[in-house]
Protein backbone atom coordinates (compact mmCIF):
# COMPACT_ATOMS: atom_id res chain seq x y z
CA UNK A 1 0.00 0.00 0.00
CA UNK A 2 2.95 2.36 0.34
CA UNK A 3 4.07 1.74 -2.78
CA UNK A 4 1.00 2.46 -4.42
CA UNK A 5 0.10 5.85 -1.83
CA UNK A 6 4.06 6.81 -3.47
CA UNK A 7 2.79 6.34 -6.85
CA UNK A 8 0.01 8.02 -6.38
CA UNK A 9 2.19 11.40 -4.83
CA UNK A 10 4.48 11.31 -7.51
CA UNK A 11 2.13 11.22 -10.40
CA UNK A 12 -0.04 13.88 -8.63
CA UNK A 13 3.28 16.13 -8.17
CA UNK A 14 3.61 15.63 -12.24
CA UNK A 15 0.61 16.25 -12.68
CA UNK A 16 0.86 19.88 -10.69
CA UNK A 17 4.26 20.50 -12.22
CA UNK A 18 2.08 20.21 -16.15
CA UNK A 19 -0.60 22.33 -14.74
CA UNK A 20 1.96 24.85 -14.00
CA UNK A 21 3.89 24.60 -17.48
CA UNK A 22 0.87 24.42 -18.84
CA UNK A 23 -1.33 27.56 -17.32
CA UNK A 24 1.98 30.07 -17.71
CA UNK A 25 2.15 29.37 -21.47
CA UNK A 26 -1.60 29.59 -22.30
CA UNK A 27 -1.58 33.33 -20.37
CA UNK A 28 1.80 34.11 -22.27
CA UNK A 29 0.71 32.92 -25.76
CA UNK A 30 -2.83 34.88 -24.74
CA UNK A 31 -0.29 38.65 -23.70
CA UNK A 32 1.38 38.22 -27.41
CA UNK A 33 -1.90 37.82 -29.07
CA UNK A 34 -3.02 40.59 -27.63
CA UNK A 35 0.03 42.57 -28.06
CA UNK A 36 0.09 41.86 -31.79
CA UNK A 37 -3.12 42.88 -31.97
CA UNK A 38 -2.31 46.00 -30.99
CA UNK A 39 0.53 46.09 -33.09
CA UNK A 40 -1.08 45.14 -36.23
CA UNK A 41 -3.66 47.89 -36.02
CA UNK A 42 -1.23 50.75 -35.17
CA UNK A 43 1.08 48.95 -38.28
CA UNK A 44 -2.04 49.43 -40.42
CA UNK A 45 -2.07 53.33 -39.22
CA UNK A 46 1.10 53.92 -40.13
CA UNK A 47 0.99 52.27 -43.64
CA UNK A 48 -2.57 54.31 -44.25
CA UNK A 49 0.55 57.89 -42.57
CA UNK A 50 -2.26 58.40 -40.20
CA UNK A 51 0.04 57.41 -37.20
CA UNK A 52 -2.31 59.91 -34.58
CA UNK A 53 -0.31 61.78 -31.84
CA UNK A 54 -0.40 60.00 -29.30
CA UNK A 55 -1.49 56.60 -30.05
CA UNK A 56 -4.56 55.38 -28.68
CA UNK A 57 -4.31 51.99 -26.27
CA UNK A 58 -6.73 50.39 -23.84
CA UNK A 59 -5.41 49.73 -20.27
CA UNK A 60 -3.19 51.26 -18.51
CA UNK A 61 -0.32 48.26 -18.29
CA UNK A 62 0.43 48.60 -22.61
CA UNK A 63 2.96 50.55 -24.17
CA UNK A 64 2.94 51.50 -27.68
CA UNK A 65 5.98 53.03 -29.92
CA UNK A 66 6.50 53.49 -33.82
CA UNK A 67 10.33 53.95 -34.07
CA UNK A 68 12.29 54.25 -37.62
CA UNK A 69 15.52 52.48 -38.85
CA UNK A 70 17.69 54.90 -36.81
CA UNK A 71 15.87 54.05 -33.76
CA UNK A 72 13.97 57.72 -33.61
CA UNK A 73 10.55 57.50 -31.97
CA UNK A 74 7.79 58.68 -34.76
CA UNK A 75 4.75 58.34 -32.09
CA UNK A 76 4.00 56.93 -28.82
CA UNK A 77 1.14 56.22 -26.63
CA UNK A 78 0.32 58.63 -23.98
CA UNK A 79 2.38 56.91 -21.02
CA UNK A 80 5.24 55.72 -23.53
CA UNK A 81 8.55 57.13 -23.62
CA UNK A 82 9.14 59.68 -26.27
CA UNK A 83 12.97 59.71 -26.46
CA UNK A 84 14.13 55.88 -25.32
CA UNK A 85 12.69 53.06 -27.26
CA UNK A 86 11.33 50.35 -25.02
CA UNK A 87 13.64 47.75 -27.35
CA UNK A 88 17.54 48.74 -28.10
CA UNK A 89 17.66 49.12 -32.11
CA UNK A 90 20.20 46.26 -32.18
CA UNK A 91 18.21 43.96 -30.82
CA UNK A 92 15.40 44.23 -33.69
CA UNK A 93 15.06 42.30 -36.60
CA UNK A 94 13.83 44.64 -39.55
CA UNK A 95 11.07 43.20 -41.71
CA UNK A 96 10.06 40.06 -39.47
CA UNK A 97 7.51 39.72 -36.68
CA UNK A 98 9.79 39.03 -32.66
CA UNK A 99 8.39 38.51 -29.26
CA UNK A 100 11.29 39.90 -27.12
CA UNK A 101 11.63 40.35 -23.34
CA UNK A 102 12.56 44.13 -21.85
CA UNK A 103 13.61 45.26 -18.25
CA UNK A 104 10.65 46.71 -16.09
CA UNK A 105 12.65 49.96 -15.58
CA UNK A 106 13.25 50.62 -19.44
CA UNK A 107 9.69 50.71 -20.09
CA UNK A 108 7.62 51.51 -17.13
CA UNK A 109 5.63 49.01 -16.38
CA UNK A 110 5.53 46.45 -13.27
CA UNK A 111 6.90 43.30 -13.39
CA UNK A 112 8.03 41.19 -16.61
CA UNK A 113 7.85 43.15 -19.71
CA UNK A 114 6.62 41.07 -22.82
CA UNK A 115 7.30 43.15 -26.11
CA UNK A 116 6.10 42.67 -29.97
CA UNK A 117 7.67 43.80 -32.95
CA UNK A 118 5.62 44.27 -36.01
CA UNK A 119 7.40 45.93 -39.50
CA UNK A 120 5.25 48.90 -40.27
CA UNK A 121 6.23 51.92 -42.89
CA UNK A 122 7.52 51.35 -46.89
CA UNK A 123 10.92 50.33 -47.69
CA UNK A 124 11.58 53.98 -48.55
CA UNK A 125 10.98 54.49 -44.33
CA UNK A 126 10.74 50.86 -42.53
CA UNK A 127 8.86 51.65 -39.14
CA UNK A 128 8.87 48.93 -36.67
CA UNK A 129 5.48 49.28 -34.10
CA UNK A 130 6.50 48.01 -30.51
CA UNK A 131 4.13 47.08 -28.16
CA UNK A 132 4.87 45.87 -24.82
CA UNK A 133 2.64 44.56 -21.84
CA UNK A 134 3.21 43.38 -17.97
CA UNK A 135 3.84 40.03 -16.96
CA UNK A 136 2.44 40.73 -13.61
CA UNK A 137 -1.11 39.75 -14.18
CA UNK A 138 0.50 36.13 -15.55
CA UNK A 139 2.85 35.85 -12.52
CA UNK A 140 0.29 36.55 -10.16
CA UNK A 141 -2.12 33.83 -11.47
CA UNK A 142 0.53 31.47 -11.59
CA UNK A 143 1.61 32.12 -8.21
CA UNK A 144 -1.74 31.68 -6.93
CA UNK A 145 -2.47 28.06 -8.50
CA UNK A 146 0.82 26.92 -7.08
CA UNK A 147 -0.01 28.32 -3.63
CA UNK A 148 -3.31 26.74 -3.73
CA UNK A 149 -1.74 23.69 -5.40
CA UNK A 150 0.91 23.20 -2.55
CA UNK A 151 -1.68 23.86 -0.15
CA UNK A 152 -4.05 21.36 -1.59
CA UNK A 153 -1.36 18.87 -2.73
CA UNK A 154 -0.51 17.41 0.76
CA UNK A 155 -4.35 17.46 1.80
CA UNK A 156 -5.06 15.41 -1.22
CA UNK A 157 -2.39 13.06 -0.92
CA UNK A 158 -3.26 12.46 3.04
CA UNK A 159 -7.30 11.86 2.03
CA UNK A 160 -6.70 9.95 -0.73
CA UNK A 161 -3.62 7.58 1.48
CA UNK A 162 -6.71 7.63 4.28
CA UNK A 163 -9.45 6.15 1.70
CA UNK A 164 -6.67 3.73 0.55
CA UNK A 165 -5.71 3.02 3.61
CA UNK A 166 -9.90 2.07 4.61
CA UNK A 167 -10.49 0.37 1.40
CA UNK A 168 -7.59 -1.69 0.99
CA UNK A 169 -8.04 -2.58 4.98
CA UNK A 170 -11.58 -3.44 4.27
CA UNK A 171 -10.71 -5.76 1.27
CA UNK A 172 -7.98 -7.59 2.95
CA UNK A 173 -9.93 -7.90 6.05
CA UNK A 174 -11.40 -11.23 4.88
CA UNK A 175 -8.02 -12.65 3.87
CA UNK A 176 -6.21 -12.07 7.10
CA UNK A 177 -9.18 -13.87 8.73
CA UNK A 178 -8.45 -16.86 5.77
CA UNK A 179 -5.03 -16.44 6.73
CA UNK A 180 -5.66 -17.03 10.60
CA UNK A 181 -7.90 -19.81 10.26
CA UNK A 182 -5.45 -21.37 7.72
CA UNK A 183 -2.75 -20.92 10.27
CA UNK A 184 -5.07 -22.31 12.79
CA UNK A 185 -5.68 -25.36 10.68
CA UNK A 186 -2.27 -25.95 10.42
CA UNK A 187 -1.55 -26.13 14.15
CA UNK A 188 -3.78 -28.59 15.24
CA UNK A 189 -5.04 -32.39 14.60
CA UNK A 190 -8.23 -32.83 12.67
CA UNK A 191 -10.33 -31.11 10.34
CA UNK A 192 -10.81 -27.44 9.73
CA UNK A 193 -12.39 -25.05 7.80
CA UNK A 194 -11.84 -21.66 6.96
CA UNK A 195 -14.43 -18.47 7.48
CA UNK A 196 -16.33 -17.59 4.72
CA UNK A 197 -17.07 -13.92 4.21
CA UNK A 198 -20.38 -13.03 3.75
CA UNK A 199 -19.78 -10.79 0.86
CA UNK A 200 -20.19 -12.63 -3.15
CA UNK A 201 -17.32 -11.67 -4.44
CA UNK A 202 -14.02 -13.41 -5.36
CA UNK A 203 -13.03 -13.63 -1.87
CA UNK A 204 -16.14 -15.44 -0.85
CA UNK A 205 -15.38 -18.03 -3.70
CA UNK A 206 -11.93 -18.61 -2.93
CA UNK A 207 -12.56 -19.31 0.06
CA UNK A 208 -15.28 -21.90 -0.87
CA UNK A 209 -12.78 -23.62 -2.80
CA UNK A 210 -10.20 -23.55 -0.61
CA UNK A 211 -12.69 -25.39 1.58
CA UNK A 212 -13.60 -27.95 -0.88
CA UNK A 213 -9.93 -28.33 -1.13
CA UNK A 214 -9.79 -29.37 2.37
CA UNK A 215 -12.56 -31.44 2.39
CA UNK A 216 -10.63 -33.64 -0.53
CA UNK A 217 -7.45 -33.33 1.25
CA UNK A 218 -9.39 -34.83 4.41
CA UNK A 219 -11.02 -37.34 2.76
CA UNK A 220 -8.29 -38.29 0.88
CA UNK A 221 -5.96 -38.66 4.21
CA UNK A 222 -8.97 -40.56 5.75
CA UNK A 223 -8.59 -43.06 3.16
CA UNK A 224 -4.75 -43.46 3.53
CA UNK A 225 -4.82 -43.96 6.93
CA UNK A 226 -7.59 -46.72 6.19
CA UNK A 227 -5.58 -48.21 3.58
CA UNK A 228 -2.12 -48.44 5.55
CA UNK A 229 -3.66 -49.77 8.21
CA UNK A 230 -5.93 -52.30 6.52
CA UNK A 231 -2.72 -52.85 4.60
CA UNK A 232 -0.96 -53.19 7.67
CA UNK A 233 -3.36 -55.83 9.25
CA UNK A 234 -3.08 -57.90 6.03
CA UNK A 235 0.44 -58.24 5.19
CA UNK A 236 0.66 -59.18 9.43
CA UNK A 237 -1.28 -62.21 8.44
CA UNK A 238 1.01 -63.91 6.16
CA UNK A 239 4.00 -62.64 8.08
CA UNK A 240 2.52 -64.06 11.83
CA UNK A 241 2.08 -67.27 9.84
CA UNK A 242 5.01 -67.88 8.87
CA UNK A 243 7.12 -66.71 11.98
CA UNK A 244 4.69 -69.26 13.68
CA UNK A 245 5.47 -72.05 10.76
CA UNK A 246 8.92 -71.65 11.31
CA UNK A 247 9.09 -71.04 15.18
CA UNK A 248 7.15 -74.43 15.46
CA UNK A 249 10.12 -76.24 13.23
CA UNK A 250 12.79 -74.63 15.39
CA UNK A 251 11.43 -76.19 18.44
CA UNK A 252 10.35 -79.40 17.02
CA UNK A 253 14.25 -79.82 15.47
CA UNK A 254 14.65 -82.71 14.14
CA UNK A 255 10.81 -83.95 14.35
CA UNK A 256 9.72 -81.41 11.91
CA UNK A 257 7.86 -82.16 8.96
CA UNK A 258 9.95 -79.73 6.52
CA UNK A 259 7.55 -80.92 3.74
CA UNK A 260 4.68 -79.52 5.48
CA UNK A 261 6.52 -76.44 6.56
CA UNK A 262 7.79 -75.64 2.93
CA UNK A 263 4.38 -75.60 1.51
CA UNK A 264 2.94 -73.49 3.95
CA UNK A 265 5.36 -71.32 3.89
CA UNK A 266 5.07 -71.32 0.08
CA UNK A 267 1.45 -70.72 0.15
CA UNK A 268 1.88 -67.92 2.73
CA UNK A 269 4.30 -66.31 0.51
CA UNK A 270 2.12 -66.41 -2.83
CA UNK A 271 -0.84 -64.76 -0.61
CA UNK A 272 1.89 -62.57 0.55
CA UNK A 273 3.01 -61.81 -3.31
CA UNK A 274 -0.44 -61.66 -3.85
CA UNK A 275 -1.30 -59.03 -1.41
CA UNK A 276 2.08 -56.55 -2.59
CA UNK A 277 1.44 -57.45 -6.14
CA UNK A 278 -2.18 -55.73 -5.79
CA UNK A 279 -1.44 -52.79 -3.57
CA UNK A 280 1.52 -51.80 -5.87
CA UNK A 281 -1.62 -52.06 -8.85
CA UNK A 282 -3.62 -49.23 -7.00
CA UNK A 283 -0.97 -47.46 -5.78
CA UNK A 284 -0.06 -47.23 -9.81
CA UNK A 285 -3.90 -46.56 -10.60
CA UNK A 286 -4.46 -43.89 -8.42
CA UNK A 287 -0.48 -42.06 -9.41
CA UNK A 288 -1.69 -42.51 -12.76
CA UNK A 289 -3.99 -40.00 -14.80
CA UNK A 290 -7.26 -41.70 -16.15
CA UNK A 291 -6.22 -42.82 -19.82
CA UNK A 292 -8.94 -43.61 -22.30
CA UNK A 293 -8.73 -47.14 -24.73
CA UNK A 294 -5.43 -46.95 -26.72
CA UNK A 295 -6.82 -49.65 -29.04
CA UNK A 296 -9.42 -51.81 -30.38
CA UNK A 297 -9.97 -54.78 -28.13
CA UNK A 298 -12.13 -57.98 -29.58
CA UNK A 299 -14.99 -58.66 -26.80
CA UNK A 300 -16.19 -62.13 -28.14
CA UNK A 301 -12.18 -63.04 -28.21
CA UNK A 302 -10.84 -61.90 -24.73
CA UNK A 303 -14.43 -63.52 -23.07
CA UNK A 304 -12.94 -67.09 -24.72
CA UNK A 305 -9.76 -66.38 -24.11
CA UNK A 306 -10.72 -66.19 -20.14
CA UNK A 307 -13.47 -68.74 -20.31
CA UNK A 308 -10.80 -71.25 -21.40
CA UNK A 309 -8.67 -71.06 -18.05
CA UNK A 310 -11.82 -72.33 -16.21
CA UNK A 311 -12.95 -75.70 -16.67
CA UNK A 312 -16.62 -76.13 -18.72
CA UNK A 313 -18.58 -76.55 -16.57
CA UNK A 314 -19.36 -74.39 -14.57
CA UNK A 315 -17.85 -71.75 -16.79
CA UNK A 316 -19.58 -71.01 -19.95
CA UNK A 317 -19.82 -68.55 -22.75
CA UNK A 318 -23.36 -67.41 -24.32
CA UNK A 319 -22.03 -67.10 -27.88
CA UNK A 320 -22.90 -63.27 -28.82
CA UNK A 321 -24.70 -61.81 -31.49
CA UNK A 322 -21.99 -60.91 -33.46
CA UNK A 323 -18.68 -59.33 -33.58
CA UNK A 324 -18.16 -57.26 -30.63
CA UNK A 325 -14.98 -54.51 -30.51
CA UNK A 326 -14.50 -51.61 -27.60
CA UNK A 327 -11.95 -49.79 -27.12
CA UNK A 328 -9.10 -49.86 -24.59
CA UNK A 329 -6.51 -51.52 -22.83
CA UNK A 330 -6.73 -55.92 -23.55
CA UNK A 331 -4.65 -56.80 -20.26
CA UNK A 332 -5.97 -54.27 -18.01
CA UNK A 333 -9.70 -55.56 -19.56
CA UNK A 334 -8.50 -59.37 -19.27
CA UNK A 335 -7.53 -58.59 -15.53
CA UNK A 336 -11.28 -57.37 -15.38
CA UNK A 337 -12.63 -60.37 -16.49
CA UNK A 338 -9.96 -62.75 -15.28
CA UNK A 339 -10.72 -61.33 -11.55
CA UNK A 340 -14.79 -61.25 -11.85
CA UNK A 341 -14.62 -64.76 -13.50
CA UNK A 342 -12.41 -66.19 -10.39
CA UNK A 343 -14.69 -64.57 -7.88
CA UNK A 344 -17.78 -66.11 -9.15
CA UNK A 345 -15.74 -69.73 -9.85
CA UNK A 346 -15.20 -69.30 -6.00
CA UNK A 347 -19.16 -68.71 -5.11
CA UNK A 348 -20.98 -70.38 -7.63
CA UNK A 349 -22.65 -73.83 -6.70
CA UNK A 350 -22.83 -74.81 -10.61
CA UNK A 351 -22.54 -72.35 -13.24
CA UNK A 352 -21.00 -68.97 -13.76
CA UNK A 353 -22.37 -67.57 -17.46
CA UNK A 354 -20.39 -65.14 -19.11
CA UNK A 355 -21.92 -63.29 -21.93
CA UNK A 356 -21.65 -59.70 -23.91
CA UNK A 357 -24.29 -58.06 -26.11
CA UNK A 358 -24.72 -54.71 -27.76
CA UNK A 359 -26.80 -51.90 -25.84
CA UNK A 360 -29.64 -50.53 -27.86
CA UNK A 361 -28.30 -47.48 -28.07
CA UNK A 362 -24.77 -48.89 -29.46
CA UNK A 363 -22.35 -46.36 -27.27
CA UNK A 364 -21.92 -49.04 -25.26
CA UNK A 365 -21.44 -53.20 -25.09
CA UNK A 366 -23.25 -54.65 -22.31
CA UNK A 367 -20.58 -57.68 -20.53
CA UNK A 368 -21.72 -59.77 -17.63
CA UNK A 369 -20.74 -62.51 -15.60
CA UNK A 370 -23.43 -64.37 -13.81
CA UNK A 371 -23.40 -67.51 -11.32
CA UNK A 372 -25.60 -68.78 -9.26
CA UNK A 373 -24.44 -68.27 -5.74
CA UNK A 374 -25.46 -66.81 -2.46
CA UNK A 375 -25.52 -63.42 -3.96
CA UNK A 376 -24.92 -60.05 -2.57
CA UNK A 377 -27.29 -57.86 -0.24
CA UNK A 378 -28.48 -54.51 -2.35
CA UNK A 379 -27.09 -52.60 0.59
CA UNK A 380 -23.89 -54.22 0.24
CA UNK A 381 -23.42 -53.71 -3.32
CA UNK A 382 -21.51 -50.89 -3.49
CA UNK A 383 -19.17 -51.02 -0.35
CA UNK A 384 -17.97 -54.40 -1.93
CA UNK A 385 -16.09 -52.58 -4.62
CA UNK A 386 -14.44 -50.29 -1.48
CA UNK A 387 -10.56 -51.14 -0.42
CA UNK A 388 -10.49 -54.43 1.72
CA UNK A 389 -13.96 -54.64 1.99
CA UNK A 390 -15.23 -58.47 2.58
CA UNK A 391 -18.50 -58.99 3.67
CA UNK A 392 -19.57 -61.38 6.57
CA UNK A 393 -21.59 -63.77 4.85
CA UNK A 394 -20.36 -66.66 3.56
CA UNK A 395 -19.68 -65.31 0.02
CA UNK A 396 -17.53 -62.77 1.70
CA UNK A 397 -15.05 -64.68 2.91
CA UNK A 398 -12.60 -64.73 0.25
CA UNK A 399 -10.01 -67.95 0.84
CA UNK A 400 -6.89 -65.86 0.90
CA UNK A 401 -7.97 -62.77 -0.51
CA UNK A 402 -7.67 -59.28 0.89
CA UNK A 403 -11.24 -57.78 -0.71
CA UNK A 404 -8.80 -55.88 -3.04
CA UNK A 405 -10.37 -57.60 -6.35
CA UNK A 406 -13.23 -55.63 -7.20
CA UNK A 407 -11.81 -52.03 -6.03
CA UNK A 408 -8.79 -53.09 -8.62
CA UNK A 409 -11.83 -54.10 -10.78
CA UNK A 410 -13.37 -50.50 -10.63
CA UNK A 411 -10.34 -48.84 -11.23
CA UNK A 412 -9.66 -50.27 -14.56
CA UNK A 413 -13.00 -50.10 -15.75
CA UNK A 414 -13.21 -46.48 -15.33
CA UNK A 415 -9.71 -46.01 -16.63
CA UNK A 416 -11.69 -47.66 -20.01
CA UNK A 417 -14.02 -45.13 -19.95
CA UNK A 418 -16.87 -48.03 -18.65
CA UNK A 419 -19.04 -48.50 -15.29
CA UNK A 420 -19.53 -51.56 -13.34
CA UNK A 421 -22.74 -52.41 -11.33
CA UNK A 422 -23.95 -55.82 -9.23
CA UNK A 423 -27.29 -57.10 -9.12
CA UNK A 424 -29.34 -60.21 -8.93
CA UNK A 425 -29.08 -62.91 -11.15
CA UNK A 426 -32.86 -63.07 -11.99
CA UNK A 427 -33.30 -59.31 -12.50
CA UNK A 428 -33.68 -58.06 -16.03
CA UNK A 429 -32.27 -54.98 -17.14
CA UNK A 430 -34.30 -54.92 -21.21
CA UNK A 431 -34.20 -56.92 -24.15
CA UNK A 432 -30.29 -57.30 -24.05
CA UNK A 433 -30.28 -59.41 -21.08
CA UNK A 434 -32.57 -62.23 -22.39
CA UNK A 435 -29.39 -64.41 -24.00
CA UNK A 436 -28.19 -64.47 -20.45
CA UNK A 437 -31.47 -64.95 -18.58
CA UNK A 438 -31.95 -67.65 -20.17
CA UNK A 439 -28.18 -69.28 -20.15
CA UNK A 440 -28.20 -69.05 -16.59
CA UNK A 441 -31.53 -70.71 -16.08
CA UNK A 442 -30.67 -73.60 -18.26
CA UNK A 443 -27.10 -74.42 -17.00
CA UNK A 444 -29.17 -74.94 -13.23
CA UNK A 445 -32.00 -76.09 -14.22
CA UNK A 446 -29.79 -78.54 -16.22
CA UNK A 447 -27.71 -79.77 -12.89
CA UNK A 448 -31.28 -79.87 -10.77
CA UNK A 449 -30.79 -76.52 -8.77
CA UNK A 450 -34.05 -74.53 -7.46
CA UNK A 451 -32.82 -71.57 -9.16
CA UNK A 452 -30.80 -69.55 -6.12
CA UNK A 453 -30.50 -65.52 -5.86
CA UNK A 454 -27.12 -65.77 -7.26
CA UNK A 455 -25.04 -62.76 -8.54
CA UNK A 456 -24.66 -60.68 -11.55
CA UNK A 457 -21.97 -58.43 -12.74
CA UNK A 458 -22.73 -56.09 -15.48
CA UNK A 459 -19.97 -54.01 -17.17
CA UNK A 460 -20.71 -51.14 -19.48
CA UNK A 461 -17.71 -50.54 -22.24
CA UNK A 462 -17.88 -48.06 -24.50
CA UNK A 463 -18.30 -49.70 -28.38
CA UNK A 464 -15.80 -48.68 -31.20
CA UNK A 465 -16.68 -45.99 -33.22
CA UNK A 466 -17.71 -46.81 -36.90
CA UNK A 467 -14.70 -44.77 -38.18
CA UNK A 468 -12.45 -46.92 -36.06
CA UNK A 469 -13.49 -50.32 -38.56
CA UNK A 470 -10.19 -49.83 -40.42
CA UNK A 471 -8.01 -50.49 -36.74
CA UNK A 472 -10.40 -52.90 -35.81
CA UNK A 473 -9.79 -55.08 -38.60
CA UNK A 474 -5.87 -54.75 -37.95
CA UNK A 475 -6.15 -55.47 -34.33
CA UNK A 476 -8.33 -58.90 -35.59
CA UNK A 477 -5.65 -59.36 -38.02
CA UNK A 478 -3.03 -59.37 -35.60
CA UNK A 479 -4.69 -61.06 -33.04
CA UNK A 480 -5.05 -63.90 -35.65
CA UNK A 481 -1.69 -64.07 -35.98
Amino acid sequence: MALGVFGLTVALALGGVVLLGTLGYVLQRSVDTEAFRTADAVALLAAEDALPDPLPVAGGQVRVQVIDAQGRIRAASIDADRLVPMVRPERLDTGRRQRLEAPAERVGLVGPVRVVAVPAGTAADPLTVLVARSMADVRHSTHVVRTILLVAFPLLVAALAAVAWRVVGATLRPVEALRRGAEEITGRAGAGRLPVPASADEIHRLAVTLNGMLDRLETARDRQRAFVSDAAHELRSPLTNIRTELEVAQRLADRTDWTAVTANLLADTERLSRLVDDLLLLARLDETPVARGTGPVDLVALLSEVAARYPSPPVRVVPPPGPLWTVGNADELRRVLANLVDNAVRHAHVSVVLAAVPRPDEAYHLVTVTDDGPGIPAADRDRVFDRFTRLDDGRGRDDGGAGLGLAIVRELVRRAGGTISLTSADATDNATDNATDNATDNAAAGAGVDGPPGLRVCLLLPALPAEDDQGRRVADRDMRR
